[in-house]
């Protein structure tokens, strides 16, 4: 049996040229937290996890890495099963009785999830290295080239209004088909301004997605909605409020003819599970990298694909793309930026990854995610 020996995080920030807004926060960094496991046979699994804080999420890998140590690192559902478990009450669980650690704290959950993800996606990346496969083809897919689109349009208060369009046409040049454009972070007539330029630049067949990170409350949505219907959007992203559930995105989805996509933010297949039944959704987002990991990912590609729902995981090509392979006909593909400018970690970070190139994700046929870590990079951005 192939046994996990120990279990490490390492928490990396790569500092912006200049900082950037969405319509909800504002950005200095490139951030991640790298997992490593190691087995007592001589393999090493990496995941990753993106949120913060980084130093709070790297503590809960570091305690959670320490309840799974000695256990089977290719039996990667009973790991996250156990790890789930105890962010629950449980029978015995007061004062741990039974020999586990107390219920974990409910005011750490999403740090918890994070924690749990990060390892669950190194286990992956072992389970591909122990079979000397890629991911992909443990899932069935294929080394077609997957889909992506380049995300853009961050604000910068001391640039033009209309400086996205340049950025997003310049995605198009590079051979991008589909661009997705950070929004919602002015008044709905200069959105409607910013959004109009970039369709200009884009030109009529290029795909363009709208994030809009939760800016609207019902009403105010129906109202942009209606506005930038003329420019043949893709779909709306994360359009509510973070507080407003299923029923509220239902009714949303009743006033626009604009396709709804969500879940990048959702912690688990449950709360997935309820957007992805009420109708309303078009597109699924979650993201292994934020909450959960792989195989919750995978849990909710299949839930998506038995209601009709398409995935469209958000970000992380060099892990999500082989779980798009999985699902050729359920699939929009996967989000990459387009330079360095946001994301100065992915062209850094890698000494081999999946490569974009012409608006495609090609993978290699690496075992496991097929991306090996430049630890010189590692050290450079510690955090």
């Amino acid at each position: 049996m192939t046994r996990i020996a120990s279990v490490k995080a390492y928490a990396v920030s790569a500092p912006l040229q200049h900082p950037l807004w969405t319509a909800h926060e504002l950005l200095h960094s490139s951030s991640v937290i790298l997992v490593e496991i190691q087995t007592d046979d001589g393999l090493t699994g990496i995941g990753q996890i993106h949120g913060a804080p980084l130093k709070v999420i790297c503590d809960w890998v570091e305690r959670l890495g320490a309840l799974v140590r000695g256990m089977d690192a290719l039996a990667q559902v009973v790991v996250w099963e156990h790890l789930f478990s105890l962010t629950s009450p449980r029978a015995l669980g007061m004062g741990g009785r039974d020999g586990l650690p107390p219920p974990l704290p409910r005011s750490d959950r999403p740090f918890i999830m994070a924690a749990i993800g990060g390892i669950d996606i190194a286990l992956w990346d072992i389970k591909g290295k122990a079979a000397g496969v890629p991911v992909w083809r443990l899932l069935g897919g294929s080394a077609d080239p997957v889909f992506t689109y380049a995300t853009g349009g961050y604000y910068d208060l001391n640039a033009p209004l209309t400086a996205c369009a340049d950025e997003l046409a310049g995605f198009v040049a590079r051979g991008y088909q589909a661009v997705k454009l950070k929004t919602a972070g002015l008044t709905i007539a200069e959105e409607v301004q910013r959004i109009a330029a970039t369709r200009s630049a884009i030109g009529p067949d290029t795909l363009l997605m709208l994030d809009m990170n939760a800016a609207y409350n019902l009403d105010d949505c129906i109202h942009f909605a209606h506005e930038v219907e003329p420019f043949n959007i893709t779909w709306l992203e994360e359009p509510l409020h973070w507080h407003l559930q299923p029923a509220d995105f239902v009714r949303l989805a009743h006033a626009t003819n604009i396709p709804l996509a969500h879940g990048e933010r959702e912690m688990t297949r449950f709360t997935a599970r309820d957007f992805i039944d009420s109708g309303a959704l078009r597109y699924m987002q979650f993201d292994a990298t934020r909450f959960a990991g792989f195989t919750e990912s995978l849990r909710v590609s299949y839930l998506a694909e038995q209601q009709g729902v398409i995935i469209a995981p958000h970000l992380v090509p060099e892990i999500h793309a082989h779980l798009v392979s999985a699902f050729p006909q359920r699939s929009f593909g996967v989000e990459s930026h387009g330079g360095p400018e946001r994301d100065p970690l992915w062209f850094e970070l890698f000494k081999e990854r999946a490569q974009v190139r012409d608006g495609r994700v090609h993978m290699n046929s690496l075992p496991g995610f097929g991306f090996e870590i430049d630890w010189a990079v590692v050290k450079k951005y510690a955090a």
